[in-house]
């Protein structure tokens, strides 16, 4: 196990393009820590940096307390697990699980050892004479998994990992690696795009974008305290609903919309001082706007309903606006019926309407 550290990693390219923008946080030993956000985003380039797999422009690396920004890729006591698993075909589970060791010239009973603890951890004790085609995607996730395991690295890099497998096999792989984690205990650094891959495994998440790092923090942190609306609508699905208007203090609290739409908000409503008369952005989770009486809140038209099982998706007009909301199961209103609808009042994101920052509530 170790501990892994960036200060101002850069990955600049010949032609001038920036891949990741000084990138600074601790992996600390033993936890898993996601690096998720959307494709081109820089993430895979600084998984890759980590492993040596890419020159660092600028910046140090440090594993296990020692600088690496020279060491070649097989010294730093890494295993990496790609999107590809990148199995050997031609080789069984049980040669594929054991390669590295035996290029290591590790004593055949050695070798042995570990094969047969991995399979068993990784349930794959029936398939070590099985060859990579006679595979399901899972099961070959999992080889690919053991091959990494085998190795006993300080630190696991996992690539993308899921993305290959069908929703099914992808939610049962999650608790396999969340398992696989808490029974050994090594550090992991665990990239993504998938938001639901990085809410359910990590410890804490690295959000990027545009090759920088926007926030960093557990995950429920970062769904209720988001440092911006790039955070705030990333996490989360459905997605955050953002309202743009003027904030208004009339007898009540009110958002005026572009098209003139009226959004009456709670009268005790999370407001900070000053932001009245202020053109913003306005935050509200799906799961947050609530059944209204007749005397409060705003009235929406149902467009569309989504049954998802758990709950029901409500897609909903009020104005020019579209918003979601998340319903109980046993509702199922009708499209074009109206709903009388209010906001927590403790549940309000408000945003810069020019570079989307996260404003200070009351």
């Amino acid at each position: 196990m170790a501990h892994v550290q960036l200060d101002q990693l850069r990955k600049q390219y010949p032609n001038g393009h920036v891949g990741v923008a000084g990138a600074s946080f601790d992996v600390a030993d033993g936890e898993l820590l996601v690096l998720v956000g959307p494709s081109g985003c820089g993430k895979t380039t600084l998984l890759r940096m980590v492993a040596g797999l890419e020159e660092i422009s600028a910046g140090t690396l440090r594993i296990g307390g020692r600088v690496v920004n020279d060491v070649a890729p097989g010294e730093r006591d890494i295993a990496m697990v790609f999107q590809s698993y990148a199995l050997y075909p031609h080789m069984t589970v049980a040669e594929n699980l054991g390669f590295a060791l035996k290029l290591r010239k590790l004593p055949a009973d050695a070798i042995a050892a570990r094969v047969g603890d991995a399979a068993r951890m990784l349930e794959l004790d029936g398939l070590l004479s099985r060859r990579p085609a006679q595979l399901s995607g899972g099961q070959r996730q999992r080889v690919a998994l053991g091959r990494a395991l085998v190795r006993q690295p300080q630190v696991f890099l996992l690539d993308e990992p899921l993305s290959n497998l069908d929703a099914r096999l992808r939610a049962d792989m999650r608790v396999e690696i969340a398992r696989l984690h808490r029974q050994l205990g090594t550090t992991m650094l665990y990239v993504t795009h998938d938001q639901v891959e990085a809410m359910t495994l990590g410890q804490r998440i690295v959000v990027m974008q545009d090759g920088e790092i926007q926030q960093i923090d557990t995950p429920m942190a970062l769904y209720r305290q988001p440092a911006n609306l790039f955070v705030a609508t990333f996490l989360g699905s459905p997605a955050m609903n953002v309202l743009r208007g003027t904030l208004l203090r009339e007898d009540g609290w009110w958002l005026l919309l572009a098209d003139g739409t009226r959004l009456s908000l709670p009268a005790d409503a999370d407001i900070a001082p000053g932001l009245d008369g202020r053109d913003l952005q306005l935050g509200v989770r799906p799961e947050h706007l609530l059944h209204a009486a007749a005397d409060e809140g705003f009235t929406a038209t149902v467009d569309v309903i989504e049954p998802v099982g758990s709950d029901v998706h409500a897609y909903l007009r009020v104005g020019a606006q579209t918003l979601v909301a998340r319903l109980p199961p046993d509702e199922l209103p009708t499209p074009g019926s109206t709903l009388r609808l209010r906001m927590a009042p403790t549940q309000l994101h408000w945003f810069d309407p020019v570079d989307g920052a996260a404003l200070a509530r009351r």
